[in-house]
C-alpha cells in the first residue's frame, strides 16, 4: 500500500499542463497498480544446506492459482549474478539455488534476513518473500597468532597486568567466543574483560614472584571455547621470557695487558684487542668498552670499538715523538644502572723504515725536437726520505731500454734527466719515463714517478708513394673530366710535415700528347682526373711523372712514375671499302657468264675496322635476296663464288646483301649491295677477258698472300719470344702489381695482335697471334702495322678498277689466311 501511495503522490506532482486531459487516465492507472498484492511472508532457513533444499511452498502459502504459475511467468527478481533461490514455476515451491554462508553474507549482524521479490504477469502481482538465514556452529575460534611472546622482568610484582591477544569466532551469538582457559602453572592466572560487541579479552596476571634462576623461561596454552554442543576450540602458545636484573660486573679475561705496535701504522690497525665477560643475561650480561682517564693525544691516536673490544690505530704513530703509550680501558654492562670494570693496556712503538723516498720533478719544456743534440738535459729531478741513517739515503734509476739516462748533479740528491742516444719522432712520438728512487732501508722502500717526454716532429722524411712505378690501363672512351685513377704518397712526419700535396711534372717541349696537357691531379687527394676522352687507335699508352711535396720548411719531395695504357673498345664500326659507297650505302655490280662453272670468282666484298684485335676481327656473312642461293661467300675474305653452274631458268640479275660484322663484346656491322648480272653466251669473249683478268688478280694476289705469310711467320716468332720475356719479367713482380689488368666476363689476358699493310692502292689487315696487354701498347709501336711498298695499280677494266683493298684475316693465330 505504501508503493501505491508513493505512485498517486508522483502523478499529483505533474505538470498542470494536460492536466485534465489526463486527469482519468493516471486516476485509473493508479488503481490498476493499487491492486497489486504486497502480502508478506516469511520463512528460516539454516546455513551451509545443500543446493536445492526445499524452503517452502511460496506460491500455496500465497494462495496464488498453481496452474497460471507458469502461464503468468512467476519468477523472482533479483539483481544478483548468481540469486540464492529460486522459484519453481510448476508448482511454486521456493528451494536454494546454491549454499549459503550466513557469516558472508549477513557479517557483523545477529540477524540474518534475505528479502526476494516474487513477481507475476497480466495481470502484474509483486509479492515479497523474506527468508531467515540461520546460523550453525561451523566456525572454530582461533587467535591472530599461534604463539606470542611475553618479557616479564623478574623484578615484576604480583597483581601485574598482561593483556593477550583476543580470538575471533566467524560465528555469531551464542556460537561465538564464549569463554577462556588457562594451563595450571605457579606463577600466573587467567582474567577475562567482556567488552560486548568486541568480545572477551584475555589477561594474565601475576600471582606469585618471579625468579629468573628457578624459572627463566615459561611456557602456557590459552584456549578459546564458544558456545556449541559440543563446544569447539581454539588455542595459542604463550611463551614469557623473565627477564634478568643486573646485579654482576664484568671481568676481564687477562689481568695485564700489552702489545708491540710498528710505528706509521695503517689507520685501522688492530693494535690489541680484550675481552670481559657478564654472568647476567640480556642487555646486563652484555659487554660495551671504551677510554678511561686519558689524555687527549691519546685519543688522537687510537681508538676503541666498543663491541669487540679492539684498539685501533686512529693517527699517525711516530717513534721519534713517543715510543710507548699507557691507555687506560673499561668494560661496562647494558643495564640500567651499568656497572664498570677498569683495566690498563702498554703499547710499546716499534721503529721502522717507514718513510718512502719523495721524489719531484722539474721539466724544461713540453716537448723536445727529434734533432736533439746527445747530453740535452730534458727535466730536473729532487729526491728526499724524511728517514735518518740508511733509511733516508735514496738512490735513483731508470729502464735502459730509452734513449735517456739519469745524471746524478752537483748538488747532493739532485738528478739530470739527458738524451743518451738519438732520437727518431717516427719510431716513438712519446717516452713515458719511470723514475724509480730506492732506498737503503730493511726491507727497503721506494716511490716512482713516471715523466711524459714527448718528441717534436722535424722534417725529415719525404713523402713516399704506396707503389712505384704505378701502371694503369684504362679504357677508351671514357668521360672527359672523370678520375680516372689516384696515386697515393705517405709522410711519416707528423703534423704540417706530413700534410702532401701532389702535381704532375711538366715535360719539356709543346704537344697535344704531352699527359700534362690533358691530365689533372687533385693537389689533396692524389686523384687523376681525364681532360679528355681517349682514343686507342690515335694514343696507346703515354706515361708522366707525379711529385708528391710535404708542408715542411723546408718541404721535401718524392717522385712517382706512372704507366698508361690504353684499352682498345669496339668504337669503329667496319667500313666498306668495295664496293665504293654513297649517299651512306654501298653498292657495286659485278657481271659473269652464264656458263661459269661451280666454284667461279664472282666478286669480292672488301672491308676495314680501325680497331684492333677481336674488335677489329670482322666477319663476312651473305644475305641472298633470291628464293634459291646461288652463290657463296668466304666468311673470312668476303670472296663471292657461284654454287653450282646457271640454267636458262635463273633470272639475269641478282641481288646479294653482304653483312659485316666485327667480334667486339657488342658487334657493330655495316652491310654492302652487290648486283650480279649474267652475261649472254654472245658476251662470251668479254666474259673470258674477264676470268683472265682476274685470274692473273688471283695470281698476283697468291704472290701477296705468300709474302704475307712469310711476314707473319717471322712477326709470329717474333711475338712469341716477346711474350715468354714478358711473362719472365712479370713473374717477377708482386701479386700486387699483376692484379691490375683490367679484366671482363671474355678477358683472359692477352689482345690480338693485328698487321695492317698496303699493296699498291690496296690495305690489307692481318689479326696476328694473341700478346700481352703490355706488349699490345708498348710505348713506339705501330700497332703491330707492317707497310709493303706498291707492287702495282689495277689498270683493267671491269671489276676491280676501283681503288681497292684486299683484307686478309687471321683470328687470333688461329685461322688460316684467306
Amino acid at each position: 500500500m505504501d508503493e501505491c501511495r508513493f505512485l498517486l503522490v508522483t502523478m499529483e506532482q505533474r505538470g498542470a499542463r494536460g492536466r485534465a486531459r489526463r486527469c482519468s487516465l493516471g486516476f485509473a492507472a493508479a488503481l490498476l497498480l493499487c491492486s497489486v498484492t504486497s502480502a508478506q511472508l516469511r520463512y528460516s532457513i539454516s546455513e551451509e544446506v545443500d543446493e536445492g533444499t526445499v524452503v517452502g511452498n511460496a506460491a500455496k502459502d500465497l494462495g496464488l492459482d498453481r496452474n497460471t504459475l507458469k502461464e503468468r511467468r512467476y519468477r523472482i527478481v533479483s539483481s544478483r549474478a548468481e540469486p540464492l533461490f529460486h522459484v519453481r514455476q510448476a508448482d511454486g515451491v521456493l528451494y536454494v539455488s546454491r549454499k549459503i554462508d550466513r557469516e558472508k553474507e549477513c557479517p557483523q549482524s545477529t540477524t540474518c534476513l534475505i528479502n526476494l521479490k516474487t513477481v507475476l504477469e497480466n495481470p502484474l502481482e509483486v509479492h515479497y518473500v523474506g527468508v531467515e538465514i540461520l546460523d550453525v556452529n561451523d566456525h572454530s575460534p582461533r587467535f591472530p597468532d599461534e604463539e606470542t611472546k611475553l618479557d616479564i622482568p623478574e623484578s615484576a610484582v604480583p597483581g601485574a597486568r598482561f593483556q593477550l591477544q583476543a580470538s575471533h569466532d566467524g560465528d555469531s551469538g551464542h556460537f561465538s567466543v564464549q569463554q577462556y582457559k588457562l594451563s595450571d602453572n605457579n606463577y600466573f592466572r587467567l582474567e577475562v574483560k567482556d567488552k560486548g560487541k568486541d568480545g572477551k579479552i584475555p589477561i594474565v596476571v601475576v600471582k606469585k614472584s618471579l625468579d629468573r634462576e628457578t624459572a627463566g623461561h615459561i611456557s602456557l596454552v590459552l584456549t578459546a571455547l564458544d558456545g556449541g554442543k559440543p563446544p569447539k576450540r581454539g588455542e595459542m602458545n604463550i611463551s614469557i621470557n623473565v627477564l634478568d636484573i643486573n646485579d654482576n660486573a664484568p671481568i676481564f679475561s687477562e689481568d695485564i695487558y700489552s702489545a708491540m705496535l710498528n710505528e706509521n701504522a695503517a689507520i685501522g690497525t688492530t693494535v690489541i684487542q680484550v675481552s670481559a665477560t657478564d654472568l647476567d643475561e640480556g642487555l646486563n650480561g652484555e659487554v660495551v668498552y671504551s677510554f678511561s682517564k686519558n689524555s687527549p693525544n691519546i685519543m688522537q691516536l687510537f681508538d676503541m670499538l666498543e663491541n669487540t673490544g679492539e684498539i685501533v690505530v686512529k693517527g699517525p704513530i711516530d717513534y721519534e715523538e713517543n715510543d710507548m703509550f699507557e691507555i687506560e680501558i673499561q668494560a661496562s654492562d647494558k643495564g640500567s644502572v651499568p656497572l664498570t670494570t677498569e683495566k690498563s693496556v702498554l703499547i710499546k712503538i716499534v721503529d721502522v723504515n717507514d718513510n718512502a723516498p719523495e721524489m719531484e720533478v722539474t721539466s724544461f719544456s713540453s716537448s723536445i725536437p727529434e734533432d736533439s743534440r746527445l747530453g740535452t738535459t730534458v727535466a730536473l729531478v729532487s729526491v728526499n726520505d724524511l728517514d735518518s741513517g740508511l733509511n733516508g739515503k735514496a738512490i735513483c734509476s731508470i729502464s735502459e731500454d730509452v734513449p735517456f739516462a739519469l745524471s746524478p748533479s752537483l748538488q747532493d740528491k739532485m738528478y739530470s734527466l739527458v738524451t743518451k742516444s738519438p732520437l727518431d719522432r717516427e719510431k716513438s712520438s712519446t717516452y713515458d719515463i719511470s723514475v724509480v728512487a730506492r732506498d737503503a732501508g730493511q726491507p727497503a722502500r721506494s716511490s716512482e714517478k713516471t715523466i711524459s717526454v714527448c718528441i717534436s716532429d722535424v722534417n725529415d722524411n719525404s713523402p713516399e708513394f704506396s707503389v712505384g712505378p704505378y701502371t694503369f690501363y684504362v679504357a677508351e672512351g671514357n668521360d672527359a673530366g672523370a678520375p680516372v685513377f689516384s696515386v697515393r704518397a705517405f709522410d711519416r712526419d707528423d703534423d704540417e710535415n706530413a700534410a702532401v700535396t701532389y702535381r704532375i711534372l711538366r715535360e719539356e717541349g709543346r704537344g697535344e700528347n704531352k699527359p700534362s696537357s690533358f691530365l689533372s691531379i687533385n693537389s689533396e687527394t692524389g686523384e687523376v682526373t681525364a681532360l679528355k676522352s681517349f682514343d686507342f687507335e690515335t694514343l696507346k699508352s703515354f706515361q708522366f711523372q707525379v711529385s708528391a711535396t710535404d708542408g715542411g720548411s723546408p718541404p721535401l719531395s718524392g717522385n712517382v712514375t706512372v704507366k698508361v695504357f690504353i684499352l682498345d673498345r669496339n668504337d669503329n664500326a667496319p667500313v666498306i671499302l668495295y664496293p665504293l659507297g654513297s649517299n651512306g650505302s654501298a653498292r657495286g655490280a659485278a657481271e659473269i657468264p652464264r656458263d661459269a662453272k661451280a666454284g667461279d670468282s664472282v666478286t669480292k666484298v672488301r672491308a676495314y675496322d680501325a680497331d684492333t684485335g677481336y674488335n677489329g676481327w670482322l666477319l663476312f656473312s651473305l644475305r641472298p635476296l633470291g628464293e634459291r642461293a646461288l652463290f657463296s661467300l668466304d666468311r673470312y675474305t668476303g670472296q663471292i663464288r657461284t654454287l653450282r653452274p646457271f640454267t636458262e631458268t635463273d633470272e639475269a640479275e641478282h641481288r646479294l646483301l653482304v653483312l659485316v660484322k666485327d667480334n667486339g663484346d657488342v658487334s657493330l656491322s655495316a652491310t654492302a649491295t652487290v648486283t650480279v648480272k649474267l652475261a649472254e653466251p654472245k658476251e662470251a669473249f668479254a666474259a673470258s677477258d674477264h676470268a683472265g683478268s682476274a685470274a692473273e688478280e688471283d695470281e698476283r694476289e697468291d704472290r701477296v698472300t705468300f709474302y704475307l705469310a712469310l711476314t707473319l711467320g717471322s712477326v709470329s716468332l717474333l711475338l712469341v719470344i716477346s711474350v715468354v720475356v714478358l711473362i719472365a719479367m712479370r713473374c717477377s713482380k708482386s701479386a700486387e702489381s699483376t692484379s691490375k689488368y683490367l679484366r671482363d666476363a671474355h678477358y683472359d689476358g692477352t689482345l690480338c695482335h693485328s698487321i695492317q699493310y698496303r699493296s699498291g692502292d690496296k690495305r690489307y689487315m692481318l689479326v696476328g697471334p694473341r700478346m700481352s696487354i703490355a706488349s699490345a701498347g708498348a710505348p713506339g709501336s705501330h700497332a703491330g702495322t707492317l707497310v709493303l711498298p706498291d707492287a702495282r695499280r689495277c689498270g683493267r677494266r671491269g671489276v676491280g678498277r676501283e681503288h681497292t683493298s684486299l683484307q686478309r684475316t687471321a683470328h687470333c693465330g688461329n685461322l688460316p689466311l684467306a
